[in-house]
């Protein structure tokens, strides 16, 4: 079996439009419209970094630069928090600026996942597998949401894909497995189906965007032809690896999921994260509680 190295790259798949939000994202990337006071892009590189990933590359598209300048240092506005004496601001922007190495690669048509991922071949050695996060999946979870697939793909040395449990009215927006169980939440993959018809899915485990991937995937990629809407689909290169008979597994991610690619997951995760912080949380529950009232008179 050939021995990989450990872990250390992420990869950000952030070329998307981002139709849904328009006109909001007309000129603002999707993945920088904020939840609270971060964007959601910074929570999940968060979540890379707690789980021990330390090198980021994002494969992004023309109007993204926002995102660039997310992370890059800002001098002026340094300098002007300084002169301010906001010092509290300024530690916030410092340790944005240097929280992650990052590599940013143009994907300059987006053609779809399968296709971003390939972006990213140039960045990643043949020994080395890697993380891919997609940027509308925000999970909030005690233990960072990848940990475990990391930790399950080094013990097994194979690929491994997020999974959560979803509604049978919704597995046909989903891409959505067939597995054998091998341990509590863990699942061999046989077969993967991109959005099927609801009565032909072959389980209500969707896939979400959090993957650990082998290099090997690129060639498998490459071959993979594209679908209707003219989109490389990374669901189709994995089936094909299944089919090859190659180990692919699945497991169950834990914690809060919210889908922040769409108007009502978005608002979801401003609601409930921002419950939890404590500078607005005690005044927006206190709102929300007199805004219930309103509009549910007793």
């Amino acid at each position: 079996m050939k021995a990989f190295r450990r872990i250390r790259k992420a990869i950000f798949p952030v070329a998307g439009l981002g139709t849904r939000f328009l006109p909001a994202t007309k000129a603002l990337p999707k993945e920088m419209l904020p939840v609270v006071d971060k964007p959601v892009i910074q929570y999940i590189v968060e979540e890379a970094l707690a789980a021990g990933l330390t090198d980021i590359v994002f494969i992004t598209g023309r109007g993204k630069e926002a995102i660039e300048n997310h992370f890059d240092v800002s001098l002026e506005l340094e300098r002007i928090l300084e002169e301010r004496q906001e010092l509290e601001k300024l530690q916030v922007v410092r340790d944005t600026s240097h929280m992650v190495h990052v590599a940013y690669v143009r994907q300059k048509v987006p053609q779809g996942l399968g296709h971003a991922v390939l972006c990213a071949a140039p960045f990643v050695d043949d020994d080395e597998p890697f993380a891919v996060f997609l940027g509308d999946d925000l999970i909030m979870a005690d233990v960072p949401a990848i940990q475990p697939l990391i930790a399950w793909s080094q013990e097994v040395q194979a690929p491994v894909i997020g999974v959560q449990s979803v509604s049978q009215a919704e597995v046909s927006a989903y891409g959505v497995i067939d597995g054998v169980p091998v341990h509590a939440g863990v699942y061999r993959v046989r077969r993967l189906v991109e959005k099927p018809p609801t009565e032909a899915a072959p389980s209500r485990l969707a896939i979400i965007g959090r993957y650990v991937l082998h290099p090997d995937i690129f060639s498998y990629i490459e071959a993979t032809p594209p679908d209707a809407r003219g989109e490389i689909q990374l669901t189709d290169a994995l089936q094909v690896w299944v089919q090859d008979d190659r180990p692919l597994y699945a497991i169950e991610i834990q914690g809060r999921r919210y889908d922040t690619g769409s108007k009502l997951g978005f608002l979801q995760a401003n609601i409930e994260l921002g419950l939890q912080h404590p500078d607005v949380g005690p005044a927006l529950q206190a709102y929300l509680r007199t805004l219930l009232r309103r509009i549910q008179p007793e």
